[in-house]
C-alpha cells in the first residue's frame, strides 16, 4: 500500500470535466472482477475492455466508464451537484459528490454528501476526513442548516467517519414491498416533463429517499441517460399525481430483474396520505405492475398498513448542524 509523503501538499478543489478519466479510475479501482452473463445465463469473468457501456454501468453506475462519467460530471457542473477532488502532485486520490437541498425538518436547508471514494492505496491517509471537513466549510459558507449523509447497515467505516465529525443518526429509511392493487377513489395522473429541481424546493420526499430528495431528483428525473439504449428501454414514468387535494411528483421505473415490479420515488408538499397511496397502487396495477418497492421511514410506512413487508434493507441518515 502506498502512503502519501508528509511533505506532499494536498489540495481540495472543484472537479473539472478534464478530471473525468481520473475519477472514473478511482471508482473502477474498487472493482476486483468484471463480469457479465452469457447467453446460457451463466456469469463469466471478462476483461473490462470487452464489456459494453451498459455492462460496465451494471457494476456501479455512471462512473464505471468514462463515457457515462463525462455525462454525469457535466450534469453536476451545470448546477445539479457539487463534485470535489483531492489532488496531490497532479494525481487525483479521492472524490466527493454533494447536493444542496431544502426539505422540511428534520433535514431543512442542508448539504448532502452522496458519494465519497478514495483510491484503495490511500484508504488510510485520512482523505475522507479532509473532504468531509471541506464540505462542512462549504455548508457554513452556503448558510446551510446542516450537513447530512446516508449510511447502509454494514458500513462501519462510514459510521466512524461521521462520528468523528459530530454527525449522529437522525432518521432511518427502510425498504418495503407493497402489492399493486386496484382501488377506488378519484385521482388525476398526467405526464410531467419539467426537469428543474426548483419545483421540489421545501417538499417532502416520503418515498424513495435513499440519499436526499435533491440527489434522487437529479439522478432520476432528467432524461440524462437516453443515449444508452438499455437504460432508455427500461420502463420509466415521470408523473404528476393529484388525489384528494394532495399533489405529488412521482418517478416510477421498472425493476431491473423483476419486469412486473416497480421502484417508486415520490416528492410532495405534504407527507404521504392514504388517498395518494391508494391512487398510486391503482395506477400501478392498471399499468401491469404487481409489486412496488418503496423506501420510507417507519412513520410513513404506517400509512401502508399490513400489506407492506420490509425486505431487510435500510439506511441511516446522519447529520450535524453547521
Amino acid at each position: 500500500m502506498e502512503t502519501i509523503d508528509p511533505m506532499t501538499s494536498l489540495h481540495v478543489r472543484g472537479a473539472l470535466l478534464d478530471d473525468t478519466q481520473a475519477i472514473s479510475s478511482l471508482y473502477r479501482a474498487h472493482i476486483s472482477v468484471w463480469q457479465r452473463m452469457n447467453p446460457a445465463g451463466q456469469v463469466q469473468d471478462i476483461p473490462y475492455e470487452s464489456l459494453t457501456i451498459y455492462e460496465r454501468w451494471l457494476h456501479g453506475g455512471p462512473w464505471m466508464s468514462v463515457e457515462t462519467a463525462a455525462i454525469h460530471l457535466s450534469h453536476l457542473l451545470c448546477g445539479a451537484g457539487i463534485p470535489l477532488v483531492v489532488e496531490a502532485d497532479g494525481q487525483i486520490l479521492a472524490y466527493a459528490e454533494a447536493y444542496h437541498g431544502v426539505e422540511p425538518e428534520p433535514f431543512g436547508d442542508h448539504l448532502h454528501l452522496a458519494h465519497l471514494v478514495v483510491h484503495p492505496q490511500h484508504a488510510q491517509d485520512g482523505l475522507q476526513d479532509i473532504l468531509l471537513t471541506d464540505l462542512l466549510d462549504q455548508a457554513r459558507i452556503s448558510r446551510c442548516t446542516r450537513l447530512t449523509a446516508n449510511c447502509i447497515a454494514n458500513d462501519s467505516e462510514s459510521r466512524e467517519l461521521y462520528a468523528r465529525h459530530g454527525m449522529v443518526p437522525r432518521a432511518r429509511v427502510k425498504r418495503f414491498n407493497l402489492p399493486a392493487k386496484s382501488g377506488q377513489g378519484f385521482y388525476k395522473v398526467i405526464e410531467h416533463v419539467t426537469e428543474s429541481a426548483q419545483q421540489i424546493n421545501n417538499w417532502f420526499m416520503p418515498v424513495g429517499r435513499l440519499g436526499s430528495a435533491r440527489q434522487q431528483w437529479e439522478s432520476l428525473w432528467p432524461r440524462t441517460w437516453f443515449a444508452v439504449p438499455e437504460l432508455r428501454e427500461r420502463r420509466a414514468y415521470r408523473l404528476h399525481f393529484s388525489a384528494a387535494g394532495q399533489e405529488a411528483l412521482i418517478y416510477c421505473q421498472q425493476q431491473l430483474y423483476v419486469p412486473r415490479g416497480a421502484e417508486i420515488y415520490l416528492w410532495s408538499p405534504k407527507p404521504l396520505t392514504t388517498q395518494l397511496l391508494t391512487a398510486l397502487r391503482d395506477w400501478s396495477h392498471r399499468e401491469g405492475f404487481r409489486s412496488l418497492v418503496m423506501p420510507m421511514t417507519e412513520e410513513t410506512a404506517n400509512v401502508m398498513g399490513s400489506d407492506a413487508e420490509p425486505d431487510g434493507y435500510f439506511e441511516d441518515v446522519y447529520s450535524v448542524g453547521v
